[in-house]
């Protein structure tokens, strides 16, 4: 049995502006535990290249697989590309088997099966147990139906199997890193790169984020185990930096500090990378130092919004004080601070923008990165907010960098223009530029360089795409009606 996992190519300005790539995490944890299972399993990263679907199709079609499995990160507008890709396969191997995973599908698994008829199994929920059983039945020509966690068309109608039991273990299954060995995944400035999870789920219930939701639970991996893998990745593939893909790995202050320590006794010199609670730096402040000698170089902290009320109402169940607090005391440690701000929680007008700015400066974070809310329809933050309208229905956009949702007192032009303000303000503000000058770190100066250039780069891009490129509908209508 040869099975292809594809990785198909994104429009998102993370994966085409960056001109880095890091693994697909997801398709490689698949791919271990189907290579342990005996099967012959090829991966086919379309986004690395930025390979345009029908070379994807007459790639794929070359390996001669017996199964396609496609996934991305970026599910929900990377599905739009998953389909054409699909029916491009099957129009040309109508035997093949198509089976997709991910976020998206797992929530909107009937609407991708009734409008995408080339598509014939999708995953609902982790994939690694779930691909087992599902590849196992195929190749033994067993009843489908009593696979858990999956859902398909039967006699012109769609079904879903019962849901498949969260996995407790989460050193249970191997990731196939043997199967990136043809792509040079870089990060952090052409540095040889994976993306890794320590755990999986998150414990706060954020209105706007599904995943409490996708993995129900917060599990961790071994700590040790996991400095283990992460010595062997650094000697066996050379790979000096490791960007957590976790919601928020620290969760367990015991089990995280383990790790730490695990990973400091191997003295490997990585980089490490991710994204954390704000509250949970706070709540570290007496050995944050173990942070900084494991390698951390930057944390993204999800400040979100300025207004308590508006952070309340979306359950961030954090706070200003403690925002403020997290990045003081990552600079102390020589830790970089990235405050990611997100646009459109509530009905902002101009002097919203205003405050935001003044808060952020308050901050006085390393580094900022302006979204927009994106009201996916598996969150509770949908049913506040169906009635909304929606100024963009290409389904390929909506990935947090480009404006979802009408705003009533600001024109979306306004929007956009008050973000890129926003932005240069932070990043050329004097502070901002001694620090990526003179900084006592040499790879945070590197660092900061590093992440600027690419930050010219995108800000010229999103507003030539705004004005220019992107098509956002002229009769706006509400978002319940597009996700029917």
């Amino acid at each position: 049995m040869n099975i292809l996992l594809i990785n198909p190519a994104h429009k998102s300005i993370g994966s085409r502006m960056a001109k880095e790539h890091l693994p697909p995490l997801g398709l490689l944890c698949i791919g271990g535990p189907l290579i342990d299972a005996g099967y012959q399993v090829e991966l086919l990263d379309a986004d690395y290249s930025n390979m345009q679907p029908n070379k994807v199709i007459a790639n794929a079609l070359f390996l001669k697989p017996d199964l396609v499995l496609m996934g991305h990160s970026g599910s929900t507008s990377a599905q739009p590309i998953i389909n054409e890709i699909a029916a491009g396969l099957k129009l040309k191997q109508p035997n093949l088997k198509v089976i997709i995973g991910g976020v998206f599908p797992t929530y909107h698994w009937k609407e991708v099966l009734e409008d995408n008829s080339a598509i014939d199994f999708v995953i609902r929920g982790e994939g690694e147990e779930i691909i087992l059983n599902l590849v196992h039945a195929i190749v033994n020509n067993k009843p489908v139906i009593n696979v858990d966690g999956i859902a398909f068309s039967q006699g012109g109608l769609v079904v879903a199997t019962k849901t498949a039991k969260m996995i407790q273990n989460l050193d249970k299954y191997r990731i196939g890193w043997e199967l990136m060995q043809n792509y040079n995944y870089t990060y952090w400035g052409k540095k040889k790169a994976v993306v890794i999870q320590f755990s999986r789920g998150c414990p706060y219930p954020c209105s706007y984020c599904g995943q409490s939701f996708f993995w129900k639970k917060w599990r961790n991996r071994d700590p040790q185990l996991l400095a283990d893998e992460i010595e062997m990745l650094h000697k066996t593939y050379g790979i000096e930096v490791i960007n957590f893909a976790d919601e928020n790995p620290s969760t367990n202050k015991r089990e995280w500090k383990l790790f730490l320590e695990a990973l400091i006794e191997k003295d490997l010199n990585l980089i490490l990378v991710g994204s954390i609670r704000a509250d949970n730096i706070v709540r570290d402040e007496k050995h944050l130092h173990l942070y900084k000698k494991a390698g951390f170089e930057r944390f993204l902290l999800g400040i979100e919004n300025y207004d308590e009320v508006i952070l309340e109402k979306i359950k961030k169940a954090g706070s200003t004080v403690k925002d403020k607090k997290a990045i003081e005391l990552l600079r102390e440690h020589d830790i970089l601070s990235m405050a990611t701000y997100v646009v459109g929680f509530g009905e902002e007008r101009t002097r919203d923008f205003y405050n935001s700015l003044r808060q952020l400066l308050a901050y006085d974070p390393d580094q900022v990165q302006l979204l927009y809310v994106t009201p996916h329809k598996w969150t509770p933050y949908f049913d506040e907010v169906k009635d909304k309208n929606i100024i963009q229905t290409d389904q390929r956009y909506w990935d947090y960098k480009h404006q979802i949702m009408e705003t009533s007192h600001v024109k979306p032009w306004q929007v956009i223009l008050y973000v890129k303000l926003i932005e240069v303000i932070m990043q050329v503000r004097p502070k901002a530029i001694k620090r990526w000058l003179f900084h006592r770190d040499k790879r945070l100066r590197k660092a900061m360089f590093w992440y600027n250039n690419i930050g010219k780069r995108v800000w010229f891009f999103e507003l030539y795409q705004f004005f220019f490129v992107n098509k956002r509908t002229r009769t706006p209508f509400p978002i319940k009606e597009f996700w029917k």
